[in-house]
């Protein structure tokens, strides 16, 4: 469906990376936003649905504008399956989390998503993993320590469900790294929305009832399908210009952003251990790009 972008000279790569990662900041805020709106009215799995439909309609339209429809295929239907249901999984875990912690919570942990891919990597990929890597993952703990704050007695199933989705969205990472070396992308987006909207209607429907879009949740819903689309679209296209390590710190961004979106509109408090605990991921992050691994 996508192409990556022409072309720029070296001294305008950086700034045409960082022009597209505004619009990634901005998608991925956008979509936790229009989450939240409808968390209370659509459950996790008729998000998910709906988000799919409207990403498969997005993919066949660019995909017959472009003229790369053609390139669809089967092959690899096994590793399609289970790419799928692992970003399917993840995804719900991330419009669950959205619904029961605050914003800047869920974005927080959610940036522990590249250390999942160094802890993972070496069984599923057969990457090395060394010393600077491993400490790179323990400073990531730490940081994820420091934003939950678990307490002893209890279990926070938002915590839990914010952390769970990082991984599998390492996981759904590592298995698109496998997948693109010899599948074309309008494949993998095509597999990702259909599948997808298989999973989710059939788990939307298990319970015998699904509730419809309204004239309230319809705006919500669609713009979940649109940010989805294009912030994915915007970050492949800033790693194509840019290293990670240009990129990642960029990404950032979205933690005071998305921390002050739920202070105006949310009434969270703009706790410091949230800055905190996302700063000592970032140094995790970093470390490990030094150490040579990049977020896939």
């Amino acid at each position: 469906m996508t192409q990556a972008p022409p072309p720029a000279p070296p001294i305008y790569r950086p700034l045409a990376a960082a022009l597209w990662m505004t619009g990634s900041i901005a998608s991925f805020t956008g979509m936790a936003v229009a989450g939240r709106e409808v968390a209370g009215i659509h459950d996790t799995f008729e998000i998910m649905t709906i988000r799919s439909a409207i990403g498969l309609v997005l993919v066949l339209a660019g995909g017959a504008a472009l003229g790369q429809l053609g390139r669809i295929s089967g092959a690899r239907l096994g590793g399609h399956l289970i790419r799928n249901l692992f970003h399917f999984t993840g995804q719900n875990l991330w419009f669950y989390a959205l619904g029961v912690l605050p914003l800047a919570h869920v974005v927080a942990l959610e940036f522990t998503s590249p250390l999942w891919v160094v802890m993972l990597a070496p069984w599923l990929l057969g990457e090395k993993l060394t010393r600077l890597r491993v400490l790179a993952v323990a400073l990531g703990f730490v940081g994820i320590l420091i934003v939950a704050r678990p307490q002893i007695d209890q279990i926070d199933l938002g915590v839990l469900a914010a952390a769970g989705s990082a991984m599998f969205f390492a996981l759904t990472n590592l298995m698109t790294k496998a997948l693109t070396r010899d599948i074309a992308l309008i494949t993998i987006l095509f597999w990702l929305t259909a599948m997808q909207l298989v999973l989710g209607l059939a788990t939307a429907l298990a319970d015998g009832h699904m509730t419809l879009p309204t004239a309230q949740t319809l705006p919500w819903l669609v713009l979940i399908g649109l940010c989805g689309v294009v912030a994915h679209l915007c970050l492949t296209s800033a790693l194509s210009l840019a290293p990670a390590s240009f990129i990642v710190p960029i990404d950032f961004v979205r933690l005071p952003l998305i921390a002050a979106v739920g202070a105006l509109f949310y009434a969270e408090a703009l706790e410091p251990a949230i800055y905190l605990g996302g700063g000592v991921i970032l140094a995790a992050i970093l470390l490990n790009l030094k150490a040579g691994g990049r977020p896939v």
